[in-house]
């Protein structure tokens, strides 16, 4: 769809042809969605395959004050996997190490160190912040963020510095990195030419005119959480008082379609996404909010930057299927404080036609950002703020990327990115107004035996409404995921 269309409301009552959109009967669909939800709410259909839904995450983690790591214990990868997938997924360490700092041409802690030296690990409190140049050390939002409750959420007054470590990937992925070094291309104008690129990240090691550029779809062909994952997702949402004035609970299954490695197929997932230029698919199941219960998001984004992707809402109380037009990715995710282009922080797709920017490679330079905890951080329910946070220093390229069209919700974002890892670590997004709208924060984890960064949790706040966010995350690879868990008609069963 291009930009200019309307967005188009499909009845699936009664639309006809073709063997995606069959004649099917509201009372089915109505029946359809009372037993699946009846089934994800008794026996957790999202993760049958390994055994555990919202109801066991929640015994292991409590929204407010609770100090449990929840990466460990019961809902540790190695008790919730069966044996053989673990085993098949599960690397060597040192040899991942090696090949990774390979791919990069460094390891993180060889290169961080030289700005304010005088912090070294340790526990720190908002207090010790004119004592030591933290100023120097963190992104000035993060920098306002380390600080007793404010009217935001996820403010953190106390925080450990550990040092630095190395991150990496799965060896598939770092072998096909380095086997397609040299292959992606840019066009003349810096975009991505999906035809040239094959698997793993495209530019390893940034250079020259577009760097920038390469920068942000090296992101952009990100692996963290697997190549297939689920994500159980709670969201709690809190006005300028901090009250909590809404929660946003569901999966979401991520299924990538091109350069697929690491878990099979390689490649392609399939011959569809093939013929069809498909790269990525995801589906979104809303439980919470109420009034958004049974909703289900689902998109399947293509390669083709001027074809615009197939981005579907199901309204389960009206009982119809909606498609977004270019704009509404603009909208809010079920009224949060992050919109759909900013999903997993940043998941606008690039064009030189629709909504372009300009990229600037602005700093390349350390910063002390959150480290993994294993799920050990958690919000005090008095005040919001955010306990048991670790910081640690890190790489970082600063890509500034001003928006051309002035009718996009963004004037201007400022994104983060670990140099080591290639993952988005903050941004920050300026209105049209040039204030300071929106920002999030990424608080990752690692998981060390399969060489695989995942996403804990990520904050956010909107400046202009005065409101925010926090979303924790329970990530799982699932090998098995198959269309149906990016599709409507898979989700609700209709066959």
């Amino acid at each position: 769809m291009r930009a200019q269309e309307k967005p188009e409301t499909v009845d699936l009552s009664t639309r006809k042809g073709g063997d995606n959109m069959r004649r099917l009967k509201i009372f089915d669909i109505t029946v359809s969605v009372f037993f699946l939800v009846l089934m994800l709410s008794a026996s957790g259909l999202w993760a049958a395959e390994y055994k555990v839904d919202f109801a066991d995450w929640e015994k292991q983690k409590n929204l407010f004050d609770d100090p449990r790591p929840y990466f460990l214990g019961d809902l540790s990868w190695k008790k919730v996997m069966p044996p053989e997938v673990y085993a098949k997924l599960a690397g060597n360490g040192e040899e991942m190490k090696r090949t990774w700092a390979e791919v990069v041409g460094f390891k993180a802690p060889d290169v961080v160190g030289k700005i304010a030296p005088e912090i070294k690990p340790g526990k720190y409190t908002y207090k010790d912040k004119e004592k030591y140049q933290f100023k120097e050390l963190m992104i000035p939002e993060v920098y306002n963020m380390f600080a007793p409750a404010t009217n935001y959420c996820a403010n953190f007054p106390e925080i450990e510095v550990v040092p630095t470590r190395q991150y990496y990937y799965p060896l598939p992925i770092a072998k096909a990195t380095l086997a397609n070094i040299g292959k992606t291309k840019l066009d003349d104008q810096g975009y991505l030419d999906e035809r040239t690129y094959v698997s793993g990240f495209p530019f390893p090691r940034p250079e020259g005119k577009f760097k920038a550029e390469q920068i942000v779809n090296n992101e952009r062909k990100r692996y963290f959480n697997s190549v297939c994952y689920l994500i159980l997702q709670r969201v709690p949402g809190f006005n300028g008082s901090l009250k909590q004035d809404k929660i946003l609970k569901g999966p979401m299954w991520i299924v990538r379609l091109k350069g697929r490695a690491w878990l099979e197929p390689h490649g392609w997932f399939d011959e569809r996404a093939k013929l069809q230029g498909e790269v990525k698919g995801f589906s979104l199941f809303f439980l919470e909010p109420r009034d958004q219960y049974g909703n289900i998001l689902t998109n399947v984004m293509y390669e083709d930057v001027d074809k615009y992707d197939n981005f579907l809402v199901y309204v389960n109380a009206m009982r119809r299927t909606r498609k977004f037009s270019a704009t509404d990715t603009q909208d809010a995710v079920g009224g949060a404080d992050v919109i759909y282009d900013d999903s997993e922080l940043f998941n606008q797709k690039l064009s030189p036609k629709r909504f372009p920017y300009k990229y600037e490679l602005i700093e390349e330079r350390e910063y002390l950002l959150p480290s993994p905890t294993d799920g050990a951080f958690y919000l005090k329910e008095k005040d919001k703020t955010l306990n048991n946070a670790k910081f640690e220093r890190r790489p970082v390229y600063v890509v500034k990327m001003t928006q051309l069209d002035k009718n996009y919700v963004y004037s201007e974002r400022t994104l983060y990115y670990d140099k080591e890892s290639q993952l988005l670590l903050y941004v920050k997004n300026k209105d049209q107004k040039g204030r300071l709208y929106r920002d999030e924060l990424l608080f990752p984890g690692f998981h060390s035996d399969f060489g695989l960064p995942i996403i804990e949790a990520y904050s956010a706040h909107d400046y202009v409404n005065v409101h925010s966010m926090i979303s924790f995350m329970y990530p799982l690879p699932t090998p098995w995921l198959t269309r149906d868990h990016i599709s409507i008609r898979g989700l609700l069963g209709v066959k």
